[in-house]
């Protein structure tokens, strides 16, 4: 078997590994957890039963970009631009670990459908990645765009007195808006209208299923 076959395998087999730690095994950031000498409350019933929700969706979120930015960067063509998406996705591993310390904290758990969102997430991941590294880019700018907006909802639905949850939203959220500027950056091809419509559409679908489930 030739080098460029082994190095391919290679890499198949790294985020085969990757895929199983994030899905199955807890997440370990490489920040400390922002907020954590913050108050996260006192919170009613109502309210942690809310803020669980809101986490688990956060969660699954990050499922899902985990996901997409290992779709992409097997796909992708140009090694600087996989080495980019492998960058934004080591941040997105503390956000992870973040949300799933926040849903311990609260008593929650994370979604019961999160395989199933992580599959779905490659798959797309891999696809974008297909379409040329321009098309990559753009669909990674607007996913971290629809995440960033997303994130701002959340910041106002959160009960007043937790300030431990809103610091980990925070500080999401400025690290989403960073990884959209490095897509532009790195030549982000605008999405169509269209594709920006389904990708919304598809976000509220998972957003419904994973507050509850």
């Amino acid at each position: 078997m030739d080098a460029e076959r082994l190095d391919a395998l290679d890499r198949v087999i790294v985020e085969f590994d990757r895929a199983l730690r994030t899905v199955f095994a807890p997440a370990r950031g490489a920040r400390p957890m922002p907020g954590a000498d913050l108050p996260g409350g006192p919170l009613d019933e109502a309210q942690r039963r809310h803020v669980e929700g809101l986490l688990r969706v956060d969660h699954t979120g990050e499922i899902c970009a985990q996901a997409l930015y290992q779709g992409q960067a097997l796909t992708s063509r140009d090694p600087s631009i996989r080495e980019a998406l492998r960058r934004a996705s080591d941040e997105e591993v503390d956000h992870l670990a973040w949300t799933e310390a926040r849903l311990h904290e609260l008593g929650g758990r994370t979604s019961l459908l999160d395989p199933l969102w992580y599959l779905g997430s490659l798959a797309i991941g891999v696809a974008a990645g297909a379409a040329g590294d321009d098309w990559n880019l753009g669909f990674l700018a607007e996913t971290e765009r629809q995440v960033e907006r997303h994130l701002e909802g959340h910041l106002q639905a959160l009960p007043a007195e937790d300030r431990r949850s809103r610091a980990i939203l925070e500080q999401m959220k400025e690290d989403e808006t960073g990884h959209a500027r490095l897509a532009e950056s790195l030549g982000a091809r605008p999405l169509p209208a269209p594709v920006r419509g389904a990708m919304r559409l598809a976000s509220k679908v998972m957003t419904t299923l994973a507050y509850r489930l």
